[in-house]
């Protein structure tokens, strides 16, 4: 074995030219893996096939936009194009993506860019899509569970068969919190074969800044409250849009993207919270530590989650939580420097969480102490001691 165990991801949820944001989570553990040292990396990071690059066919010109090939961070990136099955695609989309990656990946052994193992994100159809490369070309691959992928795809009966195939197949298994562990065994997985590495958080990019010039941009002088995810019914923004309702003087601040867009703001308006809702879309991450930065509190009133990042993101800018009690958020949330645990899910307890949070602040700098116990070098040494045993079993 090399010197530097080489390692190849695989994974659908992976940055982009195009989309720069999607999937940074696994970007992100993979560059602090490889800075830990003793690691190097190539990824693999299917897109769909599309036709034509033109804005009216929406956001499929978006994926025949982005490269074949790309470098970020010094490290090379290979997009192969896999066909959109809307139909039939949740059954057939692990055979679909192993055969749209499966040519790539033979030329890069020819060619001498071989690997030891694969890193594959989400169990499906990603992580089902490697155990079929895998068993392909000989190889071990080690399957990192996110969330939906656990707590919600194994309701349909063909992917719950693929997905317990492919955690049997598999050399090792990781989830990213304990629940996510148990639900995972809870489908029938040896426990045994689960390695829980939660995600960490950079705590020298996310820290606390420009706290008063973005509330003074906001133009608030309140509580500022922040709701961050997709636009979409999971994750609750309706929920969090009526508890600010019902609490007097707090301005809204949701980022993100997605379907429940418009219905959203017609929500706010509707509920007499046009003038104290800004709706900002999707924001680079730059931008968006500011206003965690900026806010009193962040509001996650998601129905289900494996682990969400911007829990210790905004932690690690002094901003506490008021948060559902759901998948890895009480992990999180596990303290009064953390903020709030919500057992009902509606808006009357949201909005009580966040007015008890509001009236007894943990006090800024203890949140920030909290989210610094969640650093990546823990999840990185594990991650590689996880690989060294498979390979050493590999090797004897």
């Amino acid at each position: 074995m090399n010197s530097k165990i080489r390692t190849l991801v695989f994974s659908t949820l992976y940055p982009n030219e195009i989309a720069p944001r999607h999937g940074i989570f696994v970007e992100t553990r993979l560059r602090h893996l490889i800075a830990s040292g003793g690691i190097e990396a190539k990824v693999v990071a299917p897109v769909p096939w599309f036709f034509s690059t033109n804005p009216r066919f929406g956001k499929y010109s978006e994926f025949a936009k982005v490269p074949k090939m790309e470098n970020r961070h010094n490290i090379n990136i290979h997009h192969p194009r896999y066909p959109l099955l809307p139909k039939i695609g949740m059954n057939l989309s692990p055979i679909s993506l192993a055969a749209a990656a499966m040519p790539l990946l033979h030329r890069m052994i020819r060619q001498g860019r071989d690997f030891d193992i694969i890193d594959a994100h989400y169990f499906y159809p990603d992580g089902v899509a490697a155990a079929f490369i895998a068993r392909q070309l000989g190889k071990p691959v080690v399957i990192t569970a996110r969330g939906t992928d656990i707590n919600l795809i194994p309701q349909y009966n063909i992917p719950r068969k693929m997905i317990l195939w492919a955690a049997n197949q598999a050399a090792g298994l990781i989830t990213v919190s304990a629940a996510l562990k148990d639900e995972l065994a809870g489908l029938g997985v040896d426990p045994g074969k689960i390695t829980v590495l939660r995600n960490g958080v950079d705590t020298g990019f996310f820290q606390p800044t420009m706290r008063m010039a973005t509330r003074e941009a906001l133009g608030v002088s309140g509580p500022l409250l922040l709701s961050v995810g997709n636009l979409i019914p999971s994750k609750g923004h309706d929920l969090v849009i009526k508890a600010a309702s019902l609490l007097d003087g707090v301005h809204l601040v949701i980022i993100g993207e997605g379907p429940e867009s418009a219905s959203l703001q017609a929500l706010a308006s509707g509920l007499g919270l046009a003038g104290r809702t800004s709706f900002l879309g999707n924001l680079p991450q730059e931008e968006l530590r500011r206003y965690y930065s900026a806010s009193d509190a962040l509001i996650l009133a998601s129905s289900r989650e494996g682990w969400a990042n911007v829990l210790l993101e905004a932690m690690a800018c002094g901003t506490p939580a008021v948060a559902t009690r759901v998948g890895g958020t009480p992990e999180v949330v596990n303290c009064r420097e953390a903020g709030e645990l919500i057992v009902e899910r509606t808006p009357e307890a949201i909005a009580a969480g966040i007015a008890n949070l509001l009236a007894n602040p943990p006090g800024r700098d203890k949140t920030r102490s909290h989210a610094c116990k969640f650093g990546w070098d823990e999840v990185s040494l594990g991650q590689k001691k996880l690989f060294e045993r498979i390979l050493h079993r590999q090797d004897t």
